[in-house]
């Protein structure tokens, strides 16, 4: 007997369904080598180039499951430019895979194909660290969770019961940056789906995100008045030193709330330096762990915003906003974990969890009332950094871990309806 019968002789499951584990070890050479090429395609969230370039490839490599491939138009966006215009920004589109979609489970399956480098930035190829460990862009974020996402699928579709489950996949273009333009198909999908999995990296010792904070992005615009710094410098308003009281007083919000933070990121502005300056931008990050803490927030906010707006001579205006709300581990999710565990324990894989203040596709799932678990890509770390790594024996490792409990749940032995029905009961309390 191969490992793989070893490990799962113990379980209820099929010839069938241990054969499809088995072979997803055969691809490890193929997939390693899928995730290179990918990685060395830039594929920043504002690299258009790159992105069309990248989402090419993946709908020819899921255009291998059945179903309809679509590219849907994602809506507009905002940006604060750094002269204080607020303009429209029109983001890439989306790939979406339907696949059964009359079937009475339905499962969303999520990732996303941008990354947070820019196309000018100098971390651009792929490195082996060790035996066992690939550093480069978005070989864990996720570039690697979208292959072990497809692997798994097509592992699945060798089962004896895929027939009994519908999924859609949706490959965003703009999650890096808070996931604007796909929201509302995230929502979408979420509504009409028993279950959501998505594949962001776990950490480097397979622990997985449990509950999340939320988030919400935010940019105050100061307008003051320019005057000559040196002869006329008493009728200038300087909008730097208003924008500069404005974060250091933000800052001070933090502690005043369990959970709650606030992160003031970049300020932009400036002139000559014999000029008053007239405009400053500061863009800053809020996180919360209950969505209750979003009306204490803004209010915080808003009230120095309009201190500003007291001040002679000065003028700020407030954007952005709550971009994903808090995802708690309500007993549905929990529910999900247990699957993820129990499939692990039968692959040999041990499996936990924890909090954590990042966030991802799965708080915007949570929020339309579907259950899900958004860690199952590969163990990997340090990313956002130039030092991002995955670990190579995740592919194969996380792929048999997801395709097992898709096949579970084609089973029953993993009961969608109930996870769907606990998650609603939650979100009506």
């Amino acid at each position: 007997m191969s490992n793989i019968e070893t490990q799962l002789s113990a379980l209820p499951i099929s010839k069938i369904e241990t054969l499809c584990l088995a072979k997803i070890e055969e691809k490890y050479a193929q997939t390693l080598q899928t995730l290179i090429i990918w990685s060395h395609i830039n594929s920043g969230s504002k690299n258009t180039v790159g992105l069309k370039k990248m989402r090419v490839l993946l709908v020819k490599a899921f255009s291998e499951l059945p179903g309809k491939i679509t590219e849907p138009t994602l809506g507009k966006g905002k940006y604060v430019e750094n002269s204080g215009v607020i303009t429209d920004i029109i983001y890439e589109p989306a790939l979406l895979l339907t696949v059964r979609p009359e079937a009475a489970i339905q499962i969303v399956l999520t990732g996303h194909y941008d990354t947070v480098f820019p196309e000018d930035s100098h971390f651009q190829s792929t490195t082996y660290i060790d035996d066992d460990t690939l550093g480069g862009p978005g070989v864990a974020d996720m570039k690697g969770g979208i292959l072990v996402m497809l692997n798994a699928l097509l592992a699945f579709e060798e089962s004896e019961n895929a027939s009994k489950v519908g999924y859609s996949v949706l490959l965003s273009p703009d999650e890096e940056i808070g996931s604007p333009g796909s929201a509302p198909l995230l929502h979408a999908l979420g509504l009409k789906s028993d279950i959501g999995l998505t594949f962001e990296p776990s950490l480097a010792d397979g622990s997985m995100a449990g509950a999340r904070k939320g988030s919400g992005n935010f940019a105050v615009i100061v307008k003051g008045r320019a005057a000559h710094a040196g002869r006329e410098h008493h009728l200038g308003r300087n909008a730097i030193v208003a924008i500069s009281k404005f974060t250091v007083a933000l800052d001070k919000l933090n502690g005043e709330r369990d959970g709650v933070t606030f992160n003031v990121s970049k300020i932009d502005g400036g002139c000559a330096v014999n000029i008053v300056p007239e405009l400053a931008i500061g863009r800053f990050n809020v996180r919360m762990q209950i969505e209750q803490d979003q009306e204490w927030i803004l209010s915080e906010i808003k009230k120095l915003v309009a201190d500003i707006n007291t001040q002679d001579g000065l003028s700020a205006e407030l954007t952005g906003g709550f971009t994903r709300p808090p995802k708690p581990m309500a007993p549905a999710n929990a529910m999900v974990f247990g699957w993820i565990k129990q499939a692990g324990d039968a692959l040999g894989i041990e499996i936990k969890w924890k909090p954590s203040g990042g966030v991802c596709e799965g708080n915007n799932l949570w929020a339309s009332g579907c259950p899900n678990v958004d860690t199952l890509g590969v163990r990997g770390g340090e990313i956002h950094s130039d030092r991002e790594f995955m670990k190579l024996s995740s592919l194969t490792e996380r792929t048999q871990l997801s395709a097992l409990v898709l096949m579970k749940i084609a089973s029953g032995e993993f009961d969608a309806k109930q996870a769907k029905s606990l998650a609603k009961q939650a979100l009506k309390k």
